[in-house]
């Protein structure tokens, strides 16, 4: 029996070895970005879509500023980290997390159909899918898309909502009527395409598109319609449960404290928040 126990502490030493290369937040993730526990982690890498206004984009100063970059920059603050905004390529965005190259994905991110992909937070804005025409296309309803172009972001939200095909027969049908469903980089191509002629509408979140038709005049319009309702939330890696946690929490203190809608209200989110409620 003492040759067990001894054999069985040697083995222990040996794994111990080998797992001290690597460090975690919990049993289930990845490296802490800096030191062997949460408790040692002193930056908060935050991975957006750069273009993605006004959740997080560059500034005409060249800084990155947005609604959620200040929610997050407010979050590290408040536990002693060193704030690092870092834009992704959406489509890689998974490989970003997953490498560790990011903490998050903090940028109007879509729990809706992504629920078992990523570690949440509780949803924090409530938001839809809708379409955005030429004010003089002629284009009033859903219906009017029948032969057109529709553009939307690759990997985005709209995307999902107008191909999926798990309990979506109404958007699928919807679909099926377009000349066209294309995909574009980003919303500013899209809006490109659409001053251009290349493109009849752009599906895309309500709260990109509020900013993007106030910010171009009366040119566009946001059709009544909506495609669909999604509600947003912090990413994390699968599993990362103690990190989310420690986000969540401080988070509510943000809510309580009335900070959160503070940032809220210079973005003109507050009628979308939902956290906290």
């Amino acid at each position: 029996m003492k040759r067990l126990f001894a054999c069985a502490r040697a083995l222990l030493l040996v794994l111990g070895v080998f797992a001290g290369c690597t460090t975690t937040v919990n049993e289930e993730t990845t490296a802490a970005p800096e030191g062997d526990t949460l408790a040692d982690m002193t930056t908060f890498t935050v991975g957006f879509d750069a273009e993605f206004p006004p959740y997080g984009y560059k500034d005409e100063n060249g800084n990155y500023v947005g609604f959620d970059l200040d929610l997050a920059a407010e979050v590290a603050t408040r536990n002693g980290w060193e704030i690092k905004l870092q834009p992704i390529d959406w489509d890689s965005k998974d490989m970003e997390l997953n490498s560790g190259a990011i903490d998050c994905i903090w940028n109007g991110f879509t729990i809706n159909g992504r629920e078992d992909k990523y570690t949440w937070t509780a949803p924090y804005v409530d938001n839809s899918q809708v379409v955005v025409v030429k004010a003089d296309s002629g284009i009033t309803k859903l219906a009017d898309l029948a032969g057109k172009t529709v553009q939307v972001q690759a990997d985005s939200s709209a995307l999902a909502v107008l191909t999926d095909e798990e309990d979506n027969e109404e958007n699928l049908a919807l679909a099926a009527t377009f000349k066209a469903l294309e995909q574009v980089p980003d919303y500013n191509t899209g809006f490109l395409n659409l001053e251009a002629g290349a493109a009849d509408a752009v599906a895309m979140d309500i709260g990109v598109a509020k900013y993007q038709v106030e910010s171009r005049g009366d040119a566009y319009v946001i059709l009544d319609e909506k495609i669909a309702t999604e509600q947003y939330g912090v990413g994390f890696k699968l599993g990362n449960t103690a990190l989310r946690d420690k986000v969540e929490a401080t988070m509510l203190e943000m809510v309580q404290d009335g900070t959160f809608k503070t940032i809220s209200d210079k973005w003109g989110q507050t009628d979308s928040v939902v956290f906290g409620q």
